[in-house]
């Protein structure tokens, strides 16, 4: 599955907790969760951390390995492989502890 759209800012949440995304906006509403991804953004590729959110109409990446400012620009992110549903968190230590083992199957999935 393949979305396109413009990089947009978010709530910074995931920043705060270590993990900055981009941002795009989803209008799937069958597709739910976290997922491996691909990232392309002109002629780059990222692989990523992707979750999709369609009652926010929302689908954030996190880009490893890189740290560069996307807003505005075009981004296409494939989503490989479901790795988890939906959660809700009781703190944020859960919460990170949750994305560190997202990142850690995108490194997996990839050899990284």
């Amino acid at each position: 599955m393949r979305y396109s759209g413009v990089v947009q800012e978010g709530s910074k949440r995931a920043r705060e907790l270590g993990y900055p995304t981009i941002n795009i906006v989803l209008d799937d509403t069958n597709v739910s969760g976290v997922y491996i991804a691909l990232v392309r953004i002109g002629s780059e590729e990222y692989k990523a951390a992707a979750f999709a959110d369609p009652k926010r109409k929302l689908l954030e990446a996190y880009l490893l390995d890189t740290s560069t400012d996307l807003y505005g620009r075009e981004a296409e992110i494939e989503l490989l492989k479901h790795v988890r549903d939906t959660e809700i968190f009781g703190d944020d230590e859960l919460l990170k502890a949750a994305i560190e083992d997202d990142v850690k199957s995108v490194r997996e999935y990839f050899h990284i």
